[in-house]
């Protein structure tokens, strides 16, 4: 039966050893988990690797934004409307989350 506090830290560890279970946390600064659509970056992360049976998994928690991937043709699109630079593109087109129109509008206001 399981008290109602829950496991005592030092019991779930005895308990996990016996079923070959380890877990260790490790020290990161930044979690980047790259998509099609984006990058996931997870900010002052807690990661923890688990290891079953010689199989390895990884626990990550911490402050998650979502970046959309920024597509070279859009960028070359919104440089060609506005006449701004490659990084000014890519930024705004980052910042409006690839919305070109929106980033078209904001980079030829910037320029009145």
């Amino acid at each position: 039966m399981i008290p109602p506090g829950g496991l005592d830290p030092k019991r779930m560890n005895q308990l996990m050893k016996q079923m070959g279970i380890k877990s260790e946390e490790i020290p990161a600064s930044k979690v980047v988990i790259e998509t099609e659509s984006g990058k996931y970056i997870i900010e002052k992360p807690q990661v923890i690797e688990i290891t079953v049976q010689g199989q390895k998994s990884f626990q990550v928690s911490g402050n998650t934004r979502f970046e959309e991937k920024v597509s070279d043709e859009d960028v070359r699109m919104v440089m060609e409307q506005t006449g701004c630079s490659e990084e000014e593109a890519y930024e705004t087109l980052r910042r409006t989350h690839g919305d070109i129109a929106e980033a078209i509008l904001i980079l030829k206001k910037d320029k009145e």
